[in-house]
């Protein structure tokens, strides 16, 4: 005899939270999403994503959209080419070997998964002011507007600054000391043919020996633009030590073009001729390895559990941590076994898994 179906709410509609509802309703079981957002074009999702076999595309697997991935994602977006301050390609891989990554936009990653759960999947411009618990093993969500509403299971998805994970846990991002200033280029083949070039249908990379405190990442999209990252190692307050206003986009451009001063006109280009305003994006994470006392009635996945540099490694483990917490769920619902078990047997793969992706991440970093 199964379990009655338990009141699931999941908070926060990012790929993770996304897949870990599509996976439950696969198995019958209807989860409530709740997102800030006012929907799903409420602001940008960031650039591409390359999915890894055992993690992000299993993932995909499990929630029946595999093939529909594999329609829209981008094989040859695997092309890596690395420079050096001079210009100079010192390594390039084509993008054609093992184990295969395609690359796929994350918004379309995100749509995908939107039409996976139907219509009516995310509660839109809900925002979660707390969670608590509740006798019995149950939580409870604060919304924004102050309805209260209780639920068997409570998964906190809602990234680097959860809510949800103060019920678990005391722990706070803090600063890795290095910032990611994002910009960005459209219809890059036709109007900026030379930055084309140095991308090549992927990523490059552009370092300084000498000098490994900046560098410079473009990365293709999917709709023929490219994303560029401004790499350093600096305080947080970085513009306000230096006096520049990030909302003058030629005060920061100026500063960044005497800041790379000397490195060749081709990588300069890219600071000189981008389109976008420059957005500062300081790198957080969470201490690694990041575990909680297990608590009944609420659980984290993705950045909210495992907080980590970007090394590639973010988005397959909130994938994976969703398709294994609901797979596990369904499986306990179908078993009549304990929901609480079902979740405990959860942490203990995503726990280890994510403190070892994580100290991956934070030695990419360091070098």
């Amino acid at each position: 005899m199964s379990n009655p179906t338990p009141r699931i709410a999941i908070v926060g509609a990012g790929l993770g939270g996304l897949l870990c509802a599509v996976v439950l309703r696969r198995h019958g079981i209807r989860a409530t999403v709740f997102e800030r957002d006012a929907g799903a074009g409420h602001r940008g999702q960031g650039g591409s994503l390359d999915l890894h076999e055992d993690t992000g595309q299993a993932a995909l697997r499990t929630a029946g959209v595999y093939d529909a991935f594999l329609d829209l994602s981008r094989p040859e977006g695997q092309e890596m080419r690395e420079y050096d301050h001079a210009g100079t390609l010192v390594a390039h891989e084509d993008g054609t070997g093992e184990p295969a990554r395609p690359e796929i936009d994350r918004a379309v990653l995100r749509d995908l998964l939107l039409d996976g759960l139907g219509a009516d999947g995310v509660r839109w411009g809900t925002p979660v002011r707390r969670v608590g618990l509740v006798a019995g093993g149950r939580a409870r969500l604060v919304l924004g507007d102050g309805a209260v509403e209780d639920y068997d299971l409570v998964v906190g998805a809602d990234g680097a600054w959860s809510r949800v994970r103060a019920v678990v846990s005391g722990a706070v991002p803090f600063y890795t000391g290095s910032t990611l200033v994002e910009t960005w280029f459209t219809d890059v083949d036709r109007r900026y043919p030379v930055l084309a070039g140095m991308v090549g249908n992927g990523m490059m990379l552009a370092t300084e020996a000498s000098d490994p405190t900046r560098l410079l990442i473009g990365q293709r999209g999917g709709d023929g633009s490219v994303r560029v990252w401004i790499g350093l190692r600096c305080p947080l307050d970085w513009a306000e030590r230096v006096g520049v206003d990030l909302a003058d986009t030629e005060a920061v451009r100026v500063h960044f073009l005497a800041v790379f001063a000397g490195w060749h006109e081709d990588l300069l280009r890219v600071l000189r001729e981008s389109e976008g305003p420059f957005v500062s994006r300081p790198v957080y994470r969470l201490p690694c390895p990041h575990t909680w006392q297990h608590t009944a009635g609420v659980t984290l996945l993705g950045d909210a559990a495992h907080l980590m540099p970007p090394a590639g490694q973010g988005a397959n483990l909130a994938l994976i941590d969703a398709a294994d917490l609901a797979t596990a769920v369904a499986g306990a619902v179908a078993e009549g076994s304990g929901l609480d078990a079902a979740v405990r047997g959860y942490e203990r793969i995503m726990h280890p898994r994510g403190a070892a992706a994580a100290e991956e991440s934070v030695r990419a970093l360091e070098q």
